[in-house]
């Protein structure tokens, strides 16, 4: 599996090169490597402006951008850390506000490799390292990192005193590596999953999560005693009410009236309270209530339930919407089933609709308007993720489902996808071959959004 990029210059792409050649050695756990590195590059992770450590299955990535939009209308310069990319490997990797430059990163793989190769580091040790490196070299007033995978061994868990942790949602995914046997962890998958995800917590700092069902919750409340963290969950140290009107925001420094997310997606509008929860809960740095609320209405995160403008696949299904997700678990398929719920309810595109509407979506939609309202699924997942994650939370609102490779992986046929999927070589085969009615979601994998949008002419800047 490739998940180390091309480019068009040579001096990146001969690191990422050797980036591709390195694996995880087999059941090497730890943070041993990583910290070896960074010893050898002189700590970088221990001269980093204010972190803000950023957690989660889903919701994590749209986090990282409120905070960074919120902390950038507050006329701050932010460093920022996001995983996956989806075009260019540039895009993990934002310094001062401006992804890292060709030569930037060829320098910076190159140096953490170099100095690494006797440790047999993985991808995630090296590109790491090279994060902290461009971040603790170039001035900034704060850093946004996003946690890779899990939290607990990620390695990004070297921070050593960040300004506020935060956990976004929880769900099951990546279970060959969160739910692995070990002694002494929690037996439930979910509280297991939450266990390493708040192993982020560091001794005096905020963990300002979601809410979580229990023994989830319990297992959070735990974690972050056992690491001395101040624990600031919602429902107890906070509240985020939502609602057609906004974002009714309270803790114990009073309440906040906040606008809705440009990002589409009613779980846009929790993300962005999770954001708005960790500024609060800290101390380092000042953000005003109206920079969280130009924050809010501005921050930007690609692939996510993404309507995609006018350009070359587009141009393949003429007047009609054509939206664009990575997600690739349940958790993300029942979000994207909500947000085209209320789009069939004529609740229109906006991120949010009235919020009694939304507590009665099983009330039965009349036949014409159901068929009307039902849109086209072109879905794309790797073969070792659920292929029912997207297409059961989506039962009753497809018009039809089509099946397509997603380049340089191996995914699922289109029978996984149930019988009345089919197959297509390419998505521009499958929006070419469509019923000319209904709308698309092209879905299932952040590495098939990528190409998405690579084919589309939108290029993440």
């Amino acid at each position: 599996m490739k998940d180390f990029a091309t480019s068009g210059n040579p001096l990146v792409q001969a690191q990422l090169d050797r980036l591709a050649a390195l694996s995880l050695p087999q059941g090497r756990f730890g943070l041993e490597t990583i910290t070896a590195i960074c010893a050898r590059l002189g700590d970088p992770q221990m001269r980093l402006p204010p972190v803000f450590h950023v957690a989660g299955t889903n919701g994590k990535g749209s986090t990282c951008a409120y905070l960074r939009a919120m902390l950038e209308a507050g006329g701050l310069t932010v460093h920022t850390a996001t995983k996956p990319h989806l075009v260019r490997y540039n895009e993990r990797i934002r310094i001062a506000g401006q992804l890292v430059s060709d030569e930037e990163l060829a320098s910076l793989l190159a140096d953490v490799l170099d100095v690494s190769k006797d440790l047999g580091p993985s991808f995630f040790e090296v590109t790491t390292t090279a994060c902290f490196i461009a971040f603790a070299r170039h001035k900034a007033d704060a850093c946004v990192i996003e946690v890779g995978l899990g939290g607990r061994f990620d390695a990004t868990n070297v921070i050593p005193d960040p300004a506020a942790c935060g956990i976004a949602t929880l769900g099951i995914d990546h279970e060959a590596f969160l739910l692995r046997p070990e002694e002494g962890v929690p037996l439930e998958p979910l509280a297991r999953i939450a266990f390493e995800k708040a192993s982020i917590a560091k001794n005096g700092a905020p963990l300002v999560t979601q809410a979580y069902p229990s023994p989830a919750a319990e297992a959070v409340v735990a974690t972050a005693r056992s690491h001395g963290a101040e624990l600031l969950m919602r429902g107890r140290a906070w509240e985020a009410e939502v609602s057609a009107a906004g974002i009714a925001y309270r803790d114990r420094l009073g309440a906040l009236s906040l606008p809705l997310p440009a990002l589409a997606g009613r779980h846009q509008a929790d993300n962005a309270a999770l954001a708005v929860a960790m500024l609060r809960h800290q101390d380092r740095i000042i953000v005003s209530p109206e920079a969280m609320t130009a924050g809010i209405k501005t921050a930007r995160w690609p692939a996510r339930l993404q309507l995609l403008k006018a350009g070359p696949l587009t141009a393949l299904a003429p007047g009609r919407q054509v939206w664009l997700d990575g997600g690739h678990n349940p958790d993300a398929g029942a979000a994207i089933a909500q947000f085209f719920a209320q789009r069939r309810r004529g609740l229109g595109p906006g991120p949010l609709a009235d919020a009694r509407k939304l507590a009665d979506l099983r009330t039965p939609v009349p036949d014409q308007a159901r068929d009307d309202n039902k849109f086209h699924l072109i879905i794309g997942m790797l073969a070792n993720k659920d292929s029912t994650a997207i297409v059961a939370p989506l039962a009753g609102q497809l018009a039809s489902i089509t099946a397509v490779p997603v380049p340089g992986h191996e995914c699922h046929a289109a029978a996984a996808f149930g019988a009345p999927a089919r197959g297509a070589a390419s998505v521009e085969a499958a929006l070419a071959d469509l019923p000319p009615h209904g709308d698309v979601l092209i879905a299932g994998s952040l590495y098939l959004a990528g190409e998405v949008l690579r084919r589309n002419n939108q290029i993440p800047d």
